[in-house]
C-alpha cells in the first residue's frame, strides 16, 4: 500500500491550491471593497435614502371612537421604523423629516353568521392616510400613483375576529395595526 495514501489530508494540499485559495479569497474582498467604493449599499441602507437620517412621528390623528387606537399605531408604526430602516426616530420637530399620519376610517362588518344570525366572524378595516415631508415642508414620497388631493398617501389592512378562537376585537385591531406598520415603512424605502 502506497504511504501517501495513509497521510492525512491537511498533508496532500499542494501549496499550488493554497496559493490559489488565498488569491480567489484577496480577489473576492477587493471586488468588495470595490463596489461598496463606487456607491453599492448592502443591507437597509441599500433600501431607504441617506440623504434623511432622522424622522419625528406625532401621534396619528384620529375622530374615532377607539381611544387608545391611534396611540397604537403611532407606537407600532415608531418601532417598525427603527427595525427595519435605517432611519431614526426623533421626539422633536426639528428632525430631517416628518411622517404624520391619520385614521380615516374604521368598519366592521359581519361575514360568517350562524343558523341564528349571530355573527361567527367579523372582519375590521382600517384605513389611515399617511404624509411624509422634510424639514423644507417639501414631500419626500409620492405614496399613490393618484395621490389625494393634499399628496398624501393611503394603507389599508383588514383583520379578523372569530370568537370560537379565543380572538377579540383587540387581537383584530393588533392585526390590522401590525400590517399598516409594515406598509408604511415599505412605503419610505426608495423607489428603484
Amino acid at each position: 500500500m502506497d504511504n501517501k495514501s495513509l497521510a492525512p489530508l491537511s498533508t496532500l494540499h499542494s501549496p499550488l491550491s493554497t496559493i490559489h485559495y488565498q488569491l480567489s479569497t484577496l480577489f473576492l474582498c477587493v471586488l468588495l471593497t470595490g463596489c461598496i467604493g463606487l456607491g453599492y449599499q448592502v443591507g437597509a441602507k441599500s433600501l431607504f435614502g441617506q440623504d434623511i437620517k432622522t424622522v419625528y412621528v406625532p401621534v396619528f390623528q384620529s375622530d374615532d371612537t377607539r381611544r387608545d387606537l391611534a396611540e397604537r399605531l403611532t407606537e407600532a408604526v415608531c418601532k417598525r421604523i427603527e427595525s427595519r430602516s435605517s432611519y431614526k426616530v426623533v421626539s422633536r420637530p426639528t428632525a430631517d423629516s416628518i411622517l404624520e399620519g391619520q385614521i380615516i376610517r374604521r368598519t366592521k362588518a359581519a361575514t360568517i353568521v350562524n343558523n341564528y344570525s349571530d355573527p361567527r366572524e367579523i372582519q375590521g378595516t382600517l384605513n389611515i392616510q399617511i404624509k411624509w415631508r422634510d424639514r423644507r415642508d417639501r414631500d419626500l414620497r409620492e405614496f399613490d400613483t393618484i395621490p389625494w388631493n393634499d399628496g398624501s398617501g393611503r394603507a389599508s389592512s383588514s383583520g379578523y375576529l372569530v370568537a370560537e378562537y379565543g380572538q377579540s376585537e383587540l387581537t383584530m385591531e393588533q392585526q390590522q395595526i401590525d400590517t399598516i406598520a409594515d406598509q408604511i415603512v415599505g412605503m419610505m424605502e426608495t423607489p428603484w
